[in-house]
């Protein structure tokens, strides 16, 4: 993708709201967790994914191609997880019920990053042919 910070920025919240809403309605029952819970997870990972952007857009600036491979897209996963985890664990993240266990976490952060990551990956490029073009701007 076209390293553009805002195209990023964009990208990531609109696949959070759109793809990552739908995984989160999902799993939600299969992981034990409330609703509350998982969306307030999910909020929290859109919010903390501005600051994580930034930083990645400082970081591709030492690149030769300014841009990162896609396998480094998906392994991202783990510091950011690892930050929210640590985030809920302490109570920073306000949560409807108390922090879900690990498990029930892991299963769900990893099934919205995961499809959220295949959809921008693949069929994000379907109805927004020219994504790619504009840095990633969906606006």
């Amino acid at each position: 993708m076209v390293p553009v910070l805002l195209g990023r920025i964009q990208t990531r919240l609109f696949l959070l709201a759109f793809v990552g809403s739908a995984v989160t309605a999902i799993v939600t029952p299969l992981v034990g967790a409330t609703y509350g819970t998982t969306f307030a997870i999910l909020a929290a990972v859109a919010v903390l994914g501005v600051g994580w952007e930034l930083l990645y857009h400082l970081l591709m600036q030492f690149r030769w191609e300014k841009d990162w491979p896609s396998l480094f897209g998906l392994l991202t996963a783990v510091p950011e997880g690892l930050l929210l985890w640590a985030l809920l664990k302490r109570g920073a993240v306000p949560t409807v019920d108390a922090a879900p266990s690990l498990a029930a976490y892991a299963a769900h952060f990893l099934a919205v990053w995961i499809a959220v990551w295949l959809v921008a990956n693949g069929p994000m490029r379907v109805p927004f042919p020219r994504w790619r073009f504009h840095g990633g701007r969906l606006i």
